[in-house]
């Protein structure tokens, strides 16, 4: 009898790349073959590999769906077949060098591993005795040397061959178990695993390294799934404390049932937390076989805007192959670095069941894709085949070209056995003694000595070796559109490179999940643009902030700052507060709207105050110039022509010069002008008082001493100001602050005291005036100008007063426009309220400015009625 044909699950080229899931109906001539693979040497290893599952009639198969026949199905795992390559590849490599092992050959027995406890310890119990009824610590292979035992991929199947191998104590029957799976903790407990040795490199700077993939793409707000068990317990107290360092959360946590098909039947209840997360970005964390179900469950969801991150090189071929997109399109994927092999990837080109008869599953792979026939007469020849077939030809999802992880450590796990073999080999010869001819006799517990020992190379594969390999490749998962499967290497993590250097990505090679059009972002919070820093919220977790705007004079350039940074003094944000911009340099120019407003002013009436003094000097006979000391009256406008131009000092770009003169200017100016009034106003007074005979005001104003008074109340402010400059003189000084956009250039007053005082002397001057002129308001006589003395002494008192509160509160040209616009204000008002009734008088009413109308005045004011 021959099998019937296999059913095969086939996607058409038309859509995407083809891929297969295939299970054999069992017949009498499938039963013929062979379930293991025997390669004799004279030295033996054995390999557990899972390379097929059985299935019964009553149970749909993992991961596809199968037609039902007869009794039995078989599920092939064929890209596990690379396991068998790999251990083919080494030990013919290592039998053809003569300089290693040059007289003795190694062999292996291959049998298959299936995801049962029973069978598991069945297969290991078979290869120790060499028979199906075997008996417990009995061999009925004696003639044949074992070196170890290769387990994998899981750390359940290595415990369990590992535990059962320990139990021997006849030390012609105690193996060596090597592992290929996943380095773990509790195999590297040599009280309960003393002849396990682990092949893979520990797992040590994993968390490190894929925190620092998700500090780089700024991944603040990330979940994890993880397998429930021992690893899944020490990687997540790992990767919380590298978290914590990097200032990453974590959006949720969800430990994984270790059993391997909890996920195949029951749909997971919290998948939809995983699809509402915020996060975009998850960690799944286990071994292949414990994450199928979750794989193949987040697979059917097609979950395209989330970004796995895993450990593991999942069985990709599992799932669903019915749509173009695909859940795990552009996953990132975590795998220890290893050499390439480009003599494996030759190797693999040449293998054909032809080569290879003794090989069971070759045969199989033939019949499966290149719709080849079994003999009718031998079920294990093989007809109708494609010319030139080979394993390169099937799709990398069967059988990948180069050597996985899993295979690198097979492969140097052959090698860790060969030079073993080769040390022991060398110091018998060395004793010569226990020799049989060109044999080796050895007892397998004596390989511990050596094994521990092993240092050359890359051949150095004991746990010793691994724990100072910190690399790991960063490959990218392009299955767009789905069937396509590329695991392409975009980075790499090496914990010996320099510090910030141990991270190197190639960003432009990765395709990110196809709802991405750019890298990703994963947080809990809306990016705070630059502009903007990160505020914590009250009672979440630190990674979720709110974004407030940058105080004033503070930018942040770029995107989720922690603190905004203070521009220059020299500088000021702009709008956007993302960026420094160079203040400019600012005064009250002449060319500005203001300035030359306050210039036209100054200049105006300082013609005006001329003209004025041309008319006084015109009519300076008249007696309405010469009745109130017009000598007097002259040295008034004329000084308030000076009041009116010592306004420009302080207009244009101050310098040394100006400082100093600005205010002693101004002090002095205004003295003369305040106590030229002072002086017309007791002028007037002594007038009045002289007509009393005897009186000693005569005398005074005989002598002309109200004329004394301008002199001596200058010379006071001339020392006042003269301690203002030996002291604390003004001084040129720039103001950042006071502008947001403008660094102003002042004159600072220096001592504001002296300051005050000038000021101060002035206004009692301006008093002392006003209070005599208003007690003189009253005396008789024509042109008596007390009045407007009085009036005018009031309005300086009311602008200086005024001034210095509005002073004191503004700052740059204002502060500057104040003090210009009070001196031209007092000014303007002395001028007006003396001379523009005199004016008047003059040039509009002459008839009024004569002695005929004096006396007819005089006369009307004598005959007036009480």
């Amino acid at each position: 009898m021959y099998v019937n044909r296999m059913f095969c699950v086939f996607i058409p080229w038309s859509m995407q790349i083809p891929t297969f899931e295939c299970a054999f109906q069992y017949s009498e001539c499938y039963f013929r073959f062979k379930e293991n693979f025997h390669y004799e040497g004279d030295v033996v290893i054995g390999a557990f590999f899972p390379l097929h599952t059985f299935y019964t009639a009553n149970k749909i198969a993992y991961g596809n769906v199968v037609n039902y026949y007869k009794d039995f199905y078989l599920k092939y795992k064929f890209n596990n077949y690379q396991f068998v390559l790999a251990l083919v590849f080494a030990i013919e490599e290592i039998n053809k060098n003569p300089h290693l092992l040059s007289n003795i050959s190694l062999g292996f027995h291959v049998y298959n591993v299936p995801y049962t406890e029973k069978n598991t310890l069945m297969s290991t119990l078979i290869w120790l005795t060499g028979q199906r009824n075997f008996m417990p610590n009995y061999n009925c292979r004696m003639n044949r040397m074992s070196a170890a035992a290769l387990t994998g991929t899981s750390w359940a199947t290595s415990a369990q061959i590992g535990t059962l191998l320990q139990l021997y104590k006849f030390p012609q029957v105690r193996e060596i178990t090597l592992t290929f799976g996943p380095s773990d903790p509790i195999l590297s407990d040599r009280g309960q695993f003393s002849s396990l040795y682990q092949m893979a490199p520990n797992d040590t700077t994993l968390s490190l390294a894929m925190v620092s993939l998700m500090f780089h793409f700024n991944w603040s707000w990330v979940g994890l799934l993880l397998i429930d068990d021992h690893k899944g317990t020490h990687i997540l107290s790992h990767l919380r404390d590298e978290m914590d360092r990097s200032k990453i959360c974590l959006a949720l946590v969800e430990m994984i049932p270790v059993t391997w098909t909890s996920f195949s039947y029951n749909f997971w209840k919290n998948l939809k937390k995983i699809q509402e997360s915020l996060a975009n970005v998850f960690i799944i964390y286990g071994d292949i076989d414990s994450l199928q179900g979750l794989m193949d469950n987040l697979g059917q969801q097609l979950i395209t805007w989330k970004v796995w991150i895993m450990n593991s090189q999942w069985d990709s071929t599992k799932q669903a192959d019915y749509f173009l997109l695909d859940s795990f399109h552009g996953s990132l994927i975590f795998s220890h670095h290893h050499k390439e092999s480009f003599e494996f990837s030759n190797f693999i080109r040449k293998v054909n069941p032809y080569k290879y008869p003794e090989d069971p599953y070759l045969p199989k792979l033939w019949y499966a894709l290149f719709n080849c026939s079994f003999s009718k007469i031998d079920c294990q020849l093989l007809e109708n085949c494609q010319p030139n077939a080979s394993l390169e030809l099937f799709p990398t999802t069967i059988i990948d070209m180069s050597m996985s992880e899993e295979s690198y450590n097979i492969y140097t796990s052959v090698y860790a056995v060969a030079h073993t073999l080769q040390e022991m080999s060398l110091q018998q010869c060395q004793m010569q003694s226990h020799l049989k001819g060109e044999k080796m006799v050895f007892f397998p517990w004596q390989l511990h000595h050596f094994l521990r020992k092993i240092h050359e190379g890359d051949h150095m594969s004991l746990e010793w070796k691994w724990r100072f390999i910190e690399e790991y490749d960063i490959l990218n998962f392009w299955n767009f559109p789905k069937g396509l499967r590329l695991k392409v290497k975009v980075g790499t993590f090496s914990l010996n490179a320099p510090q910030g250097e141990q991270l190197s990505l190639s960003e432009h090679m990765i395709q990110w999940p196809t709802k991405f059009t750019q890298i990703p972002q994963s947080a809990c919070y809306t990016s705070c643009w630059p502009g903007f820093r990160k505020a914590t919220q009250k009672g979440r977790a630190v990674c979720c902030y709110d974004c407030i705007p940058c105080l004033d004079n503070e930018i942040s350039n770029e995107t989720d700052v922690d603190q905004c940074v203070k521009c220059p003094e020299t500088h000021f944000p702009n709008t956007e507060k993302n960026n420094c911009l160079q203040k400019s340099m600012s005064f009250l120019e002449y060319n500005d709207h203001l300035g030359m407003v306050l210039i036209t002013i100054a200049l105006c009436f300082s013609a005006l105050t001329l003209a004025v003094l041309g008319v006084f000097v015109k009519y300076r006979d008249t007696p309405i110039v010469k009745a109130n000391n017009r000598t007097l009256s002259y040295i008034l406008l004329m000084t308030l022509v000076v009041c009116f131009l010592c306004s420009l000092l302080f207009i244009g770009h101050p310098n040394t010069t100006t400082c100093l003169m600005q205010q002693t200017t101004f002090g002095i100016v205004f003295t003369v002008a305040l106590s030229t009034v002072l002086a017309k106003v007791i002028t007037v007074v002594m007038a009045f008082k002289v007509t009393t005979p005897g009186k000693i005001t005569r005398w005074l104003m005989v002598s002309r001493a109200p004329n004394y008074v301008i002199p001596i109340c200058t010379l006071i402010q001339i020392v006042l100001c003269g301690i203002y400059l030996g002291t604390s003189p003004p001084f040129l000084d720039q103001d950042p602050y006071s502008e947001h956009d403008h660094i102003l250039i002042v004159c600072n007053k220096g001592s504001d005291v002296v300051f005050h005082c000038i000021l101060g002397y002035l206004c009692f001057l301006a008093l002392g005036s006003c209070v005599m002129a208003f007690f003189s308001r009253n005396l008789p006589d024509t042109f008596n100008e007390s009045k407007l003395l009085s009036f005018s002494m009031q309005v300086f008192l009311c602008v200086w007063v005024t001034f210095l509160p509005v002073y004191h509160s503004t700052k740059g040209k204002v502060m500057v426009a104040m003090q210009v616009s009070s001196i031209l204000a007092s000014s303007a008002g002395i001028l007006g309220f003396i001379f523009a009734p005199k004016c008047y008088i003059i040039l509009l009413r002459p008839d009024q400015n004569s002695l005929h109308h004096i006396r007819n005045t005089a006369y009307s004011r004598r005959n007036k009625p009480l």
